[in-house]
């Protein structure tokens, strides 16, 4: 599909169909002088598009919303959910819209989404925007995790629209053009299930089983095989979070998806030294969501998917308890599972290693990382070196040199793999300080520190001449103060 001129393209709107319950039709606020700031145009051409015609006057007011094609039905989405554990029984869509639902090149659904475009009836007393900073966040990480391997919502483009939005100062605002399989999450079946209307729930599982788990509905039990599903693949998504310093920020409920997409890059960020307490959201003063608190975090909340969907597993409420508390039982030993997998593939461990032996080098080669105040991913990126025989670059990171050393020594004598760990261990990822840099000069109107650091994360394992900044750590007192913010 071509994108010339901008309204021929064709949104079907099979959610806001299916689901009516669950959308409210509405438009996107004005964009008095939209003016482009970032454009994914690989991503544009998987999804069909001509990004020449997204970069003319008419395509940017399509990824602002206030141009949608004929046809188009754009919604905000109801959802509930538990935010820092307590349940707000309808949050919705504050300041986005879904403008739809499109086929890319290889066949697949995808939404077409924004973020920041105005005030929806779900916007709680908000203003509906968002500022030029936190789009571009989203944007740069989201990219960055998508080239790590990690599955994620995509950003299509953020537009500046000449109009300023009022935070701690006024900021200029900007409007993020998403895209990800759908926007189903937890949220949407908690706010189902608090209706009480039980055939709407049926329908949003119905929804979401043909959308994401359609092998499910082969299943004797389809609905408790969906909550499988998701327990799987929420399992998968967090492990590889953790493996590569991920830290969410916000893990409420209606920032889990049904697709096993992560979602909502507000206060995100990677770890710098490793730290399983390490918190970098300004609102998360409790720690409820740091870095070491994703696992548990995420059986929490699936808990809380398995309270919402009781109804379909069982008519007898005590047989549906059991048969969801088994289900929901699978999540640490599938966590496990990946989360083993991937530190090994890290540590280059040959296949068939006895446990008895990987489990201890993961957990000790962790503990020397923490106790050293050593950067995450500069440790297990320069591991390469060492398995090829250059140790000292690793070994100078940490402060025990004879505890290193002991580890080292039982590590290399299983010969790891130096070139498979290269591959999974990164040199780029969106290191906090560059992001800052880049964000603050985007606000300032200077859009040159990010095509560089895009340029690095979006390739995240090959290592390029002139990126060497990309690959070193922040100042060492840059992480111990460093707070992120939801944009809100």
């Amino acid at each position: 599909m071509s994108l010339a001129p901008a309204p021929t393209l064709r949104l079907d709107h099979r959610f806001a169909r299916e689901l009516p319950e669950l959308a409210v039709a509405w438009q996107a606020d004005d964009a008095p002088d939209p003016r482009l700031l970032a454009l994914n145009e690989p991503l544009a051409a998987e999804l069909g598009l001509d990004p020449a015609a997204l970069r003319t006057a008419e395509g940017l007011r399509l990824l602002v919303g206030t141009a949608v094609p004929a046809g188009a039905n754009p919604v905000a989405q109801a959802y509930a959910g538990h935010q820092f554990g307590g349940f707000v029984p309808r949050l919705g869509d504050g300041r986005a819209l879904l403008l739809g639902e499109l086929t890319d090149v290889a066949g697949r659904l995808r939404d077409l989404h924004l973020k920041g475009s105005g005030r929806t009836p779900f916007a709680r007393g908000g203003d509906g925007l968002a500022a030029v900073g936190p789009m571009l966040r989203e944007y740069v990480i989201s990219e960055a995790m998508h080239a790590l391997g990690i599955p994620t919502t995509r950003s299509l483009a953020v537009v500046a629209t000449g109009r300023s939005v009022r935070r701690e100062t006024l900021l200029p605002g900007a409007v993020l053009a998403r895209v990800a399989s759908s926007h189903l999450r937890v949220g949407s079946f908690q706010y189902a299930r608090a209706t009480g209307d039980a055939e709407l729930l049926r329908r949003l599982a119905d929804h979401a089983i043909s959308r994401h788990h359609p092998d499910a509905a082969q299943a004797e039990n389809p609905h408790l095989a969906l909550f499988a599903a998701v327990v799987t693949a929420q399992a998968e998504l967090v492990a590889r979070w953790m493996q590569v310093g991920f830290v969410h920020g916000v893990m409420n409920t209606d920032n889990v998806t049904i697709s096993g997409e992560t979602i909502d890059y507000g206060p995100c960020a990677f770890l710098e030294a490793h730290n399983p307490a390490t918190v970098y959201s300004s609102i998360d003063t409790g720690g409820r969501y740091a870095y070491g608190n994703q696992p548990i975090v995420a059986e929490w909340d699936l808990a809380r998917l398995a309270e919402a969907l009781l109804p379909l597993f069982a008519e007898d409420q005590e047989r549906a308890i059991e048969l969801a508390v088994a289900a929901l039982g699978e999540f640490r030993p599938q966590y496990d599972a990946a989360w083993s997998a991937g530190m090994r593939a890290k540590l280059g461990l040959p296949d068939g290693l006895d446990d008895a032996v990987a489990a201890p080098l993961v957990e000790e080669f962790l503990t020397l990382l923490q106790a050293g105040h050593v950067d995450h991913t500069s440790a297990f990126r320069l591991l390469g070196a060492a398995a090829r025989g250059d140790v000292d670059p690793v070994r100078n990171l940490f402060l025990d040199l004879a505890s290193f050393d002991a580890w080292s020594e039982r590590w290399r004598a299983l010969a790891p793999d130096a070139d498979a760990m290269d591959r999974v261990n990164p040199l780029y990822i969106p290191r906090n300080h560059l992001v800052e840099e880049a964000l603050t000069a985007a606000t300032a109107g200077d859009l040159a520190p990010l095509g560089p650091l895009l340029e690095a994360v979006t390739h995240p394992y090959t290592e390029r001449p002139g990126l060497e900044r990309y690959a070193t750590p922040a100042p060492a007192d840059f992480g111990a103060t460093y707070q992120t913010f939801c944009g809100t």
